[in-house]
């Protein structure tokens, strides 16, 4: 099973704990084997690094998916295991973070999402999960 993650860039810490015993029950009770995950903001930083302590305990695959190539080796090398999908060089960088997060829901099974507020992307791609008939977990 494949797991993807949308929320909010100003995600709280507080929800670090819920995010990992979700990923825990999903990985030994759900077959969850392979996870993406962004890198713009908060929630997609304490996935990642969820998923970074748990693939040393399980045998987990995951990738964080890159909406456009850092301007600085520095900030390329900030992540590990990174993806970079096939036709998104083509896209206008403002449509990037959209373009990369629609290549995500595509992939995945099952949604894990962050969203308080109807007014974000967060928002609009747990609506897109649900309508597509993802499997949706959401924190909160």
């Amino acid at each position: 099973m494949t797991v993807t993650f949308f929320g909010h860039r100003d995600a709280p810490k507080e929800i670090d704990p819920t995010l990992r015993t979700t990923l825990i029950d999903l990985i030994e009770n759900k077959n969850a084997t392979n996870f993406y995950v962004g890198n713009n903001g908060k929630f997609d930083s304490m996935g990642c690094h969820q998923l970074e302590e748990l693939s040393e305990i399980y045998d987990i695959k995951y990738g964080v998916v890159l909406a456009y190539l850092p301007d600085k080796k520095s900030e390329y090398d900030a992540y590990t295991n990174t993806i970079y999908p096939e036709g998104i060089e083509t896209v206008p960088k403002r449509f990037a973070i959209s373009w990369r997060n629609k290549w995500m829901l595509k992939q995945a099974d099952t949604v894990v999402t962050y969203v308080t507020h109807p007014s974000a992307g967060a928002w609009e791609f747990e609506r897109l999960a649900v309508k597509l008939g993802k499997r949706v977990i959401k924190i909160s």
